[in-house]
């Protein structure tokens, strides 16, 4: 039997809608490739009665799978569970009018589970497919106390729109909602001793750094390689599986993939990113409606995070570009020719990756809050979380702070991220540094508060004469 990797809240929250004796309606949402058709294939195996999966809304050579071939599909998973021949559906209302024929028939009093994968695919333009589910479980499905219905999806938006806040038919009827997250750094590495990786934590940081904890992303490993020479495989090599992968994971998630795309490697431009007026100004695409519904879209989906900057005004939001992948595609991928199909091995003292492993390490860091707040002792204190940047003036240097971490109990952590081989050690002149950007960040914080300058960093801090400076070290070890 196949080891699921962490999931353990997810799987007891599915066993107990499957053990309830009413209606359920459960619905999965989560990054593309996260894992939400396996967790449901292994924590109801044997239990599953109906199962099925959207067409993807593009195939592999561009064509639109629209209406007709939705419905073929769907006649065809029901005859694949023993439903008898007959005239394929020619609507939405008319395909499920059968699967209630069917549950009708092989009812014998047990518990039936539906399980609909990729429910958004199914919702083609003008299809009526939302008013068919709606009336399939409305009029029929929450009647039947034995019947559970999951349904999983990679639009978010999607999901959280049309079925978890739905305003209208649907509104109050998912029973339980479950967000599938990446694998932490704790998860990455039993997934990887699991399989017979052998990868050091340093690797196993870097793989998140890269990939964010996506298990699809790691099954693509192949355990007789290096880490280096695993990402040269996916990305470079002969037949790099990931190579295309940008493209597939938009155009499978999102109705306007192209202009979702301008979004996202507009944001990785600079890494506070950007207000809705300057995206708009980057990308060429109108702040209107639909602008609007996108980037929420992108925020819903986890790929960019809104936020208010510390010490400036909360007038304006801005938009951050976060999902791992991207900002690596982005970087390395997206209108960049490389032809060296060992880049990655060949590379890895190269000024470029030294970079990119900062400012990865930074990201990674805002993704394991809660492993910091552990390793603070103060997993308790409600704080909230920021980066800061303070321009400079004619009197005054500027400051950038990695993460603060705002606590009411009238502490602020001045946390900097450091990604090194070995030991960090504190120079005389970041010494400096860092005693500038205390006084600086003074000026900003209410008199009450004090300030604890905090390090954290890969293998931890080697003491000298400026070590002093960092009062509390958190290492690799406390992020796991």
């Amino acid at each position: 039997m196949v080891k699921i990797i962490g999931r353990k809240t997810e799987i007891r929250e599915l066993l107990d809608s499957y053990n309830k004796n009413q209606a359920q309606l459960v619905a999965i949402y989560g990054r593309r490739r996260v894992g939400k058709t396996f967790l449901v294939d292994e924590a109801l195996k044997g239990k599953i009665t109906f199962r099925h999966a959207g067409l993807s809304p593009v195939d592999e050579i561009g064509k639109k799978n629209l209406l007709k071939d939705q419905l073929k599909h769907f006649y065809n998973s029901l005859r694949l569970h023993g439903m008898p021949r007959g005239k394929c559906p020619s609507s939405w209302l008319d395909a499920f009018f059968m699967l209630e024929e069917h549950l009708q028939q092989k009812d014998n009093g047990e518990k039936q589970v539906v399980f609909l994968d990729e429910l958004p695919w199914m919702d083609t333009p003008r299809s009526g497919f939302l008013t068919a589910f709606e009336g399939f479980w409305n009029g029929w499905g929450c009647h039947r106390d034995n019947l559970m219905v999951v349904v999983c999806g990679s639009a978010n938006s999607w999901i959280l729109d049309n079925l978890i806040h739905n305003h209208g038919g649907l509104y109050g009827r998912v029973t339980r909602s479950i967000k599938l997250y990446p694998f932490s750094l704790k998860e990455c590495e039993e997934y990887f001793r699991e399989n017979g990786f052998l990868l050091s934590r340093y690797d196993i940081v870097q793989s998140q750094m890269i990939l964010g904890g996506i298990p699809y992303y790691f099954n693509c490993f192949n355990r007789e390689y290096s880490f280096s020479q695993n990402i040269d495989a996916l990305f470079w090599g002969e037949s790099p599986k990931l190579q295309d992968e940008f493209d597939k994971l938009f155009a499978s998630v999102f109705s306007k993939p192209e202009e979702m795309k301008r979004i996202v490697l507009a944001l990785a431009k600079r890494r506070k990113g950007y207000t809705r007026n300057e995206i708009s100004e980057l990308t060429g695409i109108d702040t209107g409606g639909n602008f609007t519904r996108m980037l929420k879209a992108l925020v819903e989906s986890n790929f960019v995070d809104q936020y208010y900057p510390f010490g400036e005004s909360k007038k304006e939001i801005y938009y951050k570009l976060t999902d791992p992948f991207c900002l690596f595609y982005s970087k390395f991928l997206s209108g960049v020719k490389i032809t060296d199909p060992y880049f990655w091995t060949n590379s890895q003292n190269s000024q470029q990756i030294i970079s990119w492993r900062g400012f990865a390490f930074e990201d990674l860091c805002f993704r394991h809050i809660k492993e910091i707040k552990k390793a603070l002792g103060i997993s308790g204190v409600s704080a909230e979380y920021s980066a800061w940047n303070v321009s400079g003036d004619a009197n005054s240097d500027g400051a950038q702070v990695d993460l603060l971490i705002r606590r009411k109990d009238n502490v602020t952590n001045l946390c900097e991220m450091k990604f090194y081989s070995d030991e960090f050690e504190v120079s005389k002149a970041f010494y400096r540094t860092m005693l500038s950007r205390t006084n600086r960040l003074m000026e900003h914080l209410p008199k009450k508060h004090v300030i604890h300058p905090t390090l954290v960093t890969t293998f931890g801090l080697k003491r000298n004469e400026y070590s002093g400076v960092f009062n509390k070290v958190i290492t690799l070890d406390d992020l796991f």
